[in-house]
C-alpha cells in the first residue's frame, strides 16, 4: 500500500520502531532460552543416561525410549493446540509467559533430580514427566511466538524480523553444543557423569527467569474485541472456516521439518556413519555450518519482503526437490571437511528460504482469532510426524540397505511443499489488516 493512498497506514514514530523492535528481541529472546534447555537434554543425555536408565534394569530402558518418543511425538502437538487455543484466548503475552515458566520449572527440576541409584526406577519416571513438561512447552512456544513476532514486526519488514524466530531457534542448539563443550574442557568424564551434567540445566533454568522478565514487559497484540469472542482458539471454529489455511501450512511444515532435520540434528550421524568423517571432525563441521545457516536467516527474511513470501515458498519447494539427491549422494563420497561443510550450507541455503519466513507465512494464513491455534497445531503435527521420525526412516531404511530411499523421501515431500506453495496468496492476505 502506498504512503499516499486513502486508508494508508501512518508511518511508524520511533519510539513506536523501538518498541516494536525490543519486543521482538523479549519474544525471541524466550524462544532461544525454550530449544537452549530443549537440546541440553539431547547434548548432555551421554553423561547422565547411566545413573537414570541402568541397562540392568528393563523397565528403565524403556522409560528411557518411551520418553524420547513421547517428548518428540505426542507432546507437541498437545503443546501446540494447548497454548494457542490460550494465546487466542486470552492473549498473547499470556501464553508466552507460561510455556517459559514451565521450560524453567521443568530445567530446574531436571538440575535437582535424585538418581536411580538413590530412588530407584523412580527416578527414570520423575525424569520422563519433566521432560514431557518441557516438550509441552516447546510445543505450544512455536505458534505463539511466530504469531507475536508477525504481529509486531514492522511493516514492510516482516520478513526480517520474524526471522530472528529461527535465528534463535539455531542459537539455542548452537548454545547448548557450546556449554557442553566447555565443560568438557573444564570437567572430568567421571565429573561430568557424576555431577556435571547438572550445571546445564541450572543455567537453562536461570536464563529461562531472564526471557521471563524480559517477557513481562511485552505489550499484548491480541485486541478486546478477539479475546472476547467466543470463536477465539475454538478448534471447530478453524476446521470450520480456515480447513483449507490449515492443511496448507501442514503440507509444506510437512517438507520443511523433515528437510530441516535431515540437513541439521540427522546430519551429525550421518556424516560418522555413511560419510566416514571422525566423530570431533563431524561435531565442527556441524557447528559451523549451523553458524553460518543461523546467519543466513535475516538475509532470506529480508529476501521475502523484496519478492514476496509466495515466492520465497516456491523457489524452497523446487530447489528442495532438485537439489536433496545430488547433495545427499555427493556428500556420501566427499573426504575432505571442508567440502562436506560447503555442501550442507548449500543445503542450508535452501532450508533458509522456508526457516527465515516459516512463522510469518504461516501466520499470514489465519485472521487473529484463531492464528496461534493454527500456526501451533499445523507446525507441532507437521514436525512431530514429519521432523521427529526423520531420523528413525533414515537409519531405518540405511539398517535395510536402501539408504538411498531416504533421499527421495526427503525429494517427494519437497515437490509436496511446491505444489502446496502454488496455493499461497499472491498477496499475503490477514495480517495486512492488523496494527
Amino acid at each position: 500500500m502506498s504512503a499516499t493512498s486513502p486508508g494508508a497506514p501512518r508511518p511508524y514514530t520511533p519510539a513506536e520502531k523501538r518498541s516494536r523492535i525490543f519486543a521482538i528481541m523479549a519474544a525471541s529472546s524466550g524462544n532461544l532460552v525454550e530449544w537452549f534447555d530443549f537440546y541440553v537434554y539431547a547434548f548432555s543425555a551421554l553423561y547422565f543416561a547411566p545413573s537414570f536408565f541402568p541397562k540392568s534394569d528393563p523397565t528403565a530402558q524403556l522409560l528411557n525410549t518411551a520418553g524420547v518418543f513421547a517428548a518428540g511425538f505426542l507432546m507437541r502437538p498437545i503443546g501446540g493446540w494447548l497454548f494457542g487455543r490460550v494465546a487466542d484466548r486470552y492473549g498473547r503475552k499470556t501464553s508466552m509467559l507460561i510455556s517459559v515458566t514451565m521450560m524453567c520449572v521443568g530445567s530446574l527440576a531436571i538440575a535437582c533430580l535424585p538418581t536411580y541409584a538413590q530412588i530407584g526406577a523412580w527416578a527414570p519416571f520423575l525424569l520422563l514427566v519433566c521432560r514431557l513438561f518441557q516438550g509441552l512447552s516447546v510445543g505450544g512456544e512455536y505458534g505463539t511466538t511466530a504469531t507475536y513476532m508477525s504481529e509486531v514486526a514492522l511493516r514492510g519488514q516482516r520478513g526480517f524480523f520474524s526471522s530472528f524466530q529461527y535465528v534463535t531457534l539455531i542459537g539455542g542448539q548452537l548454545l547448548a553444543v557450546l556449554v557442553i563443550v566447555v565443560l568438557e574442557q573444564l570437567l572430568t568424564e567421571a565429573d561430568l557423569k557424576a555431577w556435571g551434567w547438572r550445571i546445564p540445566f541450572a543455567i537453562g533454568a536461570v536464563a529461562a527467569v531472564v526471557a521471563l522478565l524480559l517477557r513481562r514487559t511485552l505489550h499484548e497484540t491480541q485486541t478486546a474485541e478477539n479475546l472476547n469472542n467466543k470463536e477465539s482458539g475454538s478448534m471447530s471454529h478453524l476446521f470450520k472456516h480456515h480447513k483449507a489455511a490449515f492443511f496448507t501450512v501442514l503440507g509444506y511444515t510437512a517438507g520443511g521439518s523433515l528437510i530441516f532435520y535431515t540437513f541439521t540434528t540427522y546430519m551429525q550421524k550421518y556424516l560418522v556413519n555413511t560419510v566416514g568423517l571422525p566423530i570431533k571432525t563431524t561435531s565442527y563441521v556441524m557447528t559451523c555450518a549451523l553458524f553460518a545457516y543461523m546467519c543466513m536467516q535475516p538475509l532470506f527474511g529480508a529476501l521475502s519482503d523484496r519478492i514476496g513470501r509466495r515466492n520465497n515458498m516456491l523457489l524452497f519447494g523446487a530447489l528442495g526437490a532438485v537439489a536433496t539427491v545430488p547433495i545427499l549422494t555427493g556428500l556420501q563420497h566427499v573426504t575432505s571437511p571442508i567440502a562436506a561443510f560447503l555442501l550442507i550450507i548449500l543445503a542450508l541455503a535452501i532450508v533458509s528460504f522456508y526457516t527465515s519466513i516459516s512463522g510469518i507465512v504461516k501466520a499470514e494464513m489465519f485472521p487473529p482469532e484463531v492464528r496461534a491455534l493454527g500456526v501451533g497445531l499445523a507446525y507441532a503435527v507437521a514436525n512431530a510426524i514429519f521432523g521427529g521420525s526423520a531420523e528413525y526412516v533414515a537409519l531405518g531404511l540405511k539398517a535395510l540397505g536402501h539408504e538411498s530411499a531416504f533421499y527421495w523421501y526427503v525429494t517427494a515431500m519437497m515437490v509436496i511443499a511446491f505444489l502446496v506453495s502454488w496455493r499461497l496468496p499472491r498477496q499475503a492476505s490477514y495480517l495486512h489488516h492488523d496494527h
